[in-house]
């Protein structure tokens, strides 16, 4: 398949490998955070950490919106579904999510909560429609990718005059979230670890462009990869970085050209504009409390927003405290530094966001890092 098989060659791949060994200069170590939940799935997939040399250490960001979404947000979705009687709609991974007391959405669904599972924004609007008796809230999450249809299913509610269609608006941004990694003294009191470059988001960038992350360049001198998701897309983006770092450059290159423009989709920008605007400040599971860094519905379509009509309070609820996803979501811990790992904590059995999604640092090396990790241990 075009664009699929050329970017899996085991060859090149290990070609690209003995450049990396090559050029990797012995006395110094590199650290990289890829940003992307689906970059952390491609590594372990894929095993490129065993393609690199030791001084060359990936770091898993916090690019999972399924993962850095806090309880208190999966607590709404609850209360609605419960106490008011309420059709939720949502992605798949979304109702997995641990919320407070153990519950989730799946499990609130047993519980005879009206809870359903879309895969798409527009499918919760069809849903709406179908029953015009009942009040239908899609909890939507999601980076900038996920945002613009949210956006027009917005926009059109509002244009077939649907009153019993509202969303729960939980989309965040990547950018925002980069800028508290380097710079926020809370992040830094949680813990961090030294950055020397970034692996930008592929889907995200397709939206937004290679723009926003000259800031990060120009300001914070560090460099911006923004790469695909195949192995060698991303084995090629972290050649990219060594060699920026080697030559002393914080520049942002575009690996992802076939699919990534400066500027990004004006189109879909355009209509996140018109529908949403920014929250002051936004909780993101293991970064805290993060200024600018999610999207709330404008009040010139608050009839559809689902915080105003139910008039939710937000309260924040802390973690299960066996659990290291916040650690892990800041680069801080790996998997296996959890205690709970792969025994308590399984993809069947979450006890954290990070085991969830496939994207999650936890559960992509469940499936496919943690027999490796087990036989170095053994050996």
């Amino acid at each position: 398949m075009k664009y699929i098989n050329e970017f899996r060659d085991g060859n090149l791949a290990q070609k690209i490998a003995a450049r990396i060994v090559e050029e990797a200069l012995p006395e110094r170590r590199y650290s990289f955070m890829e940003f992307c939940g689906g970059h952390t799935h491609a590594i372990s997939r894929y095993g490129i950490s065993d393609l690199l040399p030791d001084n060359v250490r990936m770091i898993h960001g916090p690019g999972c919106p399924v993962c850095v979404l806090p309880i208190g947000r999966i607590d709404h979705a609850l209360t609605l579904a419960l106490e008011r009687n309420v059709i939720v709609c949502t992605y798949g991974d979304t109702m997995r999510v641990p919320a407070s007391g153990g519950m989730s959405l799946t499990r609130a669904k047993a519980r005879g909560g009206d809870i359903r599972m879309v895969y798409s924004a527009l499918d919760a609007l069809r849903i709406a429609q179908e029953n015009p008796e009942r009040e239908v809230v899609f909890f939507a999450i999601g980076f900038e990718t996920t945002t613009p249809p949210t956006a027009l299913v917005i926009r059109t509610a509002r244009e077939l005059e649907l009153d019993n269609f509202s969303v729960l608006c939980c989309h965040v941004l990547t950018p925002s979230a980069i800028t508290h990694i380097l710079e926020s003294p809370e992040v830094r009191d949680y813990g961090t670890v030294p950055i020397d470059g970034f692996i930008g988001p592929a889907h995200v960038s397709i939206v937004i462009g290679s723009a926003p992350y000259v800031h990060f360049a120009e300001e914070y001198r560090k460099p911006v990869v923004i790469a695909g998701f195949e192995p060698l897309d991303v084995m090629q983006s972290i050649l990219m970085l060594i060699r920026q770092v080697n030559e002393g450059r914080c520049e942002v290159e575009n690996e992802f050209v076939r699919a990534v423009s400066f500027d990004g989709n004006l189109t879909a920008q355009a209509v996140v504009s018109e529908v949403f605007e920014l929250r002051p400040t936004f909780e993101w599971r293991g970064l805290g409390e993060v200024p600018y860094s999610a999207l709330r519905i404008r009040p010139a379509f608050a009839r559809f927003d689902a915080e105003r009509r139910y008039d939710l309070a937000y309260t924040p609820v802390p973690d299960n405290k066996a659990c290291e996803c916040g650690a892990i979501l800041r680069g801080v811990k790996k998997p296996l530094d959890c205690k709970i790992f792969g025994t308590v904590c399984t993809p069947e059995n979450p006890m954290g966001s990070c085991m969830v999604s496939s994207e999650g640092a936890c559960a992509a090396h469940y499936s496919y890092g943690r027999f490796k990790d087990i036989a170095v241990v053994a050996g």
